[in-house]
């Protein structure tokens, strides 16, 4: 089976990857700059991984998205939220911070740039990296929405491309631990919202890839600041 990947070079989007290897090829990798802080470094994160696993991979530019919203993701001026390791888990903070985060029909939109791209190229998928703590908060990374998306895309591609997370049903210590098993290169993975020489260690993105990572004792990635750097990692 083969797939288009939409690769943010986070933690998700890459284990996703690792897994669609196993299944069968994977003929693209697609990065999006919608104007996000750390559109930079998930370029370089994802060209990174594509040439890790010899797949070809494209930026695709929306400067027009970034321009329609002022979430803290694309907007320095707004707050960029950074949850304690409780508040991760208690829905009306985690609510809260979605909606700081959230940037209109992202997904919906992202799954149907990719699916051009799968007709084109005649694939049958296009995998996305999404998983169960978000969906909590976050509609567009529910099993529900690839399942709508995939309905969608009988009427709108003419070879009925699927929409398929791998990880969607898992948490992000369950996620670690199957790129564990796939031996996924977490020195080449970047999950974080801000742009920097280094990961925050405070975000949302950060805080839950440093606690999935930590209870499995697996090693940080090397771009996460060092115990004690940080109250946020403490």
């Amino acid at each position: 089976m083969s797939s288009v990947v939409l690769l943010s070079g986070g933690l998700d989007s890459t284990v996703n990857l690792a897994y669609a290897l196993t299944e069968g090829s994977v003929k693209l990798a697609l990065t999006v700059n919608y104007g996000q802080l750390a559109a930079q470094q998930e370029i370089e994160a994802a060209g990174r991984l594509a040439k890790h696993y010899g797949i070809a991979h494209q930026i695709i530019e929306l400067p027009w998205l970034q321009r329609i919203t002022n979430t803290a993701l694309v907007n320095q001026e707004q707050l960029l939220p950074e949850p304690s390791g409780d508040a991760l888990d208690q829905y009306e903070q985690a609510r809260q911070t979605a909606a700081a985060v959230w940037v209109p029909n992202r997904n919906g939109l992202f799954v149907n740039i990719a699916a051009c791209f799968a007709e084109n190229l005649h694939c049958h998928r296009v995998i996305t990296g999404f998983n169960r703590e978000e969906a909590a908060t976050f509609p567009d990374n529910t099993p529900e929405f690839t399942q709508a998306a995939t309905a969608a895309m009988k009427y709108s591609t003419a070879n009925q491309v699927e929409v398929v997370s791998y990880t969607a049903r898992l948490d992000k210590k369950e996620i670690v631990a199957l790129g564990q098993r796939l031996g996924v290169p977490w020195e080449l993975v970047w999950s974080c919202y801000r742009g920097g020489d280094a990961m925050c260690g405070k975000c949302e993105s950060c805080q839950r890839l440093i606690r999935a990572f930590r209870y499995l004792n697996v090693d940080l990635p090397a771009s996460l600041p060092k115990a004690g750097e940080g109250d946020s990692l403490c």
